[in-house]
């Protein structure tokens, strides 16, 4: 009986298929665990990863890692991300969004266009930020935002971000829209926030749509209902982004024994990639044109996988 009960506690076997990348134009009211729930559905599998989280009330690019793609997340989770925000002059909130109760409201004239633009050229490069009481970020184990909802407020540590590009899409008092691009971390809520602070009449950030998430943009995402119906029609896996155009790196073909000995973890030749500097990395794939492994040039001028994805 002991084993028969055993049995009926194992999860199910993730159903085979291959690895790769979803990208989903997440709708606003979903949190992005919902999402990787509802793949799981889609696809009848455990495994999977995400790059980089979106607020509940945010839309747009979220990349899922899909099966042994998870492996490579390491390599895209420090990607740029581009985004369209609204920050909303005259008010702050306690979460720095819509989503939370009006801490401020400032009394008289808002700045005009031309303050906006003046105050944004100071946010360009890298900056120093505070994260939101209202984020992940954890204090001794505890995510921030549950502390933030038993009232607590603690100091936290400014951390440095990087902003390509910030700039006004379209100004229609007290809203601006903004097109930023910036280094993964960076918090667009904080963004709009200390804009308004350094225009000295507060802001908050009204809404929010990624528009990409390096490699990936809003023209590879599907929303949730057409990935629905193609898992509905059996051909979701029509959808996914191949791991080895995510990279984006060189491929190299190789024949069965090189792929079995990379699976071991041992080294192969480099063939034509002999001339090619120390660090170099390249996808390599089977001759079915399945990704098996990341390999890199090493001094030593052979080729060493650094992540290998199972078959």
């Amino acid at each position: 009986m002991g084993k028969n009960n055993y049995r009926r506690r194992r999860a199910p076997k993730d159903k085979p298929g291959p690895a790769g990348f979803l990208v989903v134009d997440k709708p606003g009211g979903m949190t992005s665990h919902d999402v990787v729930e509802a793949a799981r559905g889609w696809l009848g599998i455990r495994r999977i990863g995400h790059l980089g989280t979106l607020d509940p009330q945010a839309t747009g690019v979220l990349p899922l890692a899909i099966r042994g793609a998870t492996k490579l997340v390491p390599f895209l989770q420090t990607a740029e991300k581009s985004y369209v925000g609204t920050a909303t002059l005259g008010m702050t909130t306690d979460t720095l969004d819509g989503e939370g109760e009006v801490t401020s409201r400032h009394e008289g004239a808002l700045p005009e266009e031309a303050d906006v633009v003046k105050a944004l050229e100071g946010f360009k490069g890298h900056i120093e930020q505070i994260p939101p009481m209202y984020s992940a970020v954890k204090r001794d184990g505890v995510p921030l935002h549950r502390l933030a909802r038993q009232g607590e407020e603690v100091e936290r540590e400014p951390k440095s971000v990087f902003i390509r590009r910030i700039e006004i899409m379209r100004f229609e008092s007290p809203e601006v829209e903004i097109d930023v691009q910036c280094g993964a971390g960076t918090y667009v809520r904080t963004l709009a926030h200390d804009l308004g602070q350094v225009l000295g009449c507060g802001a908050y950030l009204s809404a929010l749509r990624r528009m990409g998430s390096a490699p990936f943009g809003i023209q590879d995402a599907h929303t949730p209902e057409v990935f629905e119906e193609a898992a509905r029609e059996g051909r979701i896996s029509e959808l996914l982004v191949p791991p080895e155009r995510a990279l984006g790196l060189a491929t190299l073909e190789l024949a069965q024994p090189a792929i079995t000995r990379i699976e071991n973890g041992g080294d192969i030749s480099p063939g034509t990639l002999e001339r090619e500097k120390p660090g170099t990395q390249v996808s390599a794939l089977d001759q079915t044109g399945r990704m098996v492994a990341v390999l890199e040039l090493r001094a030593d001028r052979r080729l060493w996988p650094l992540r290998v994805l199972p078959a």
